[in-house]
């Protein structure tokens, strides 16, 4: 399904703000709704569209609806709160959620859209606003193939991949796998780094040298040499990271996951936001080893 598409899109952060932007861009009709009303202004202003006043509102008439939040309370507050986007989307329309959030709030979501003919899909993403803006993000869904396949063409305007994971939930598991991933991958550049300062040797050579190796990884390509910088005034901030390892944490003691490395990256993170560095980059783990 693409074409030109009457959607509404909800939170206009650091991810959501280009996002909408790439859907307007592709001719498609949005609305827009932010909490703060001077973001949505702001929007309109450069992407034409419209802007609504509650989330419920944005909805209205709208055959795609997708919001990118904060956490699992937000989460709530935007879609079944009194104004929220289920009291205005019309049975039959689709609900997209790319909030990484848990997947305990996606099922919730899932079963209060699905009482009311609603399709709904958690969709969180990984490229960070880099991504968002270039439009290649690599995007995670959980939820019902039918729904899915009715809303990924319009998923596409802002992705460089689009996979459905699974059922409600499984979107947001993908995601907490990513993250797991990257707090370990982050925390050993940053011992290989501070290593390799401390030995004496020319450290962005020694990163030219090692990631055309078996070493090589997103993060060293795209931080390495900014870490070696001790730059770290982009990308995606410290209590983001830390609100979603939280998530992980969770949702491991309910899965019997054993996620040592992931604990003690999560603490190292918490050292970082006691040193003043909550919305550092979280290549700033480094910090923590000088």
């Amino acid at each position: 399904m693409s074409g030109n598409q009457r959607l509404a899109f909800i939170g206009l952060g650091v991810m959501g703000y280009p996002m909408a932007g790439h859907l307007a861009k592709a001719g498609h009709q949005v609305t827009v709704y932010n909490r703060s009303a001077n973001k949505a202004a702001q929007w309109v202003a450069a992407h034409g569209g419209a802007s609504a006043p509650t989330p419920a509102a944005a909805a209205k008439g709208a055959d795609i609806v997708l919001m990118c939040v904060g956490n699992d309370d937000d989460v709530r507050h935007v879609t079944m709160g009194a104004d929220g986007a289920l009291a205005g989307i019309a049975s039959g329309s689709v609900l997209v959620d790319h909030t990484t959030a848990s997947a305990i709030v996606a099922r919730e979501v899932y079963a209060a859209a699905k009482e009311r003919g609603v399709g709904f899909l958690d969709a969180p993403v990984s490229g960070g606003q880099a991504g968002a803006e270039n439009g290649k993000l690599t995007i995670m869904v959980g939820g019902d193939a039918d729904v899915y396949a009715r809303a990924e063409g319009v998923l596409q305007h802002y992705a460089r991949a689009v996979t459905l994971m699974g059922g409600p939930g499984a979107g947001q598991l993908t995601k907490m796998v990513n993250q797991i991933c990257i707090a370990g991958m982050v925390q050993a550049l940053s011992e290989g780094i501070n290593f390799g300062q401390k030995a004496g040797l020319d450290v962005e050579k020694v990163l030219d040298v090692i990631s055309k190796g078996a070493a090589q990884s997103w993060q060293m390509e795209n931080r390495g040499k900014t870490m070696v910088a001790d730059k770290f005034d982009y990308g995606f901030a410290v209590d983001w990271m830390r609100k979603d390892l939280a998530i992980c944490l969770e949702e491991a003691r309910k899965n019997g996951a054993l996620l040592p490395v992931t604990a003690l990256v999560d603490q190292f993170y918490a050292s970082v936001q006691k040193m003043g560095g909550r919305r550092w980059d979280t290549s700033s783990l480094i910090r923590v080893l000088k």
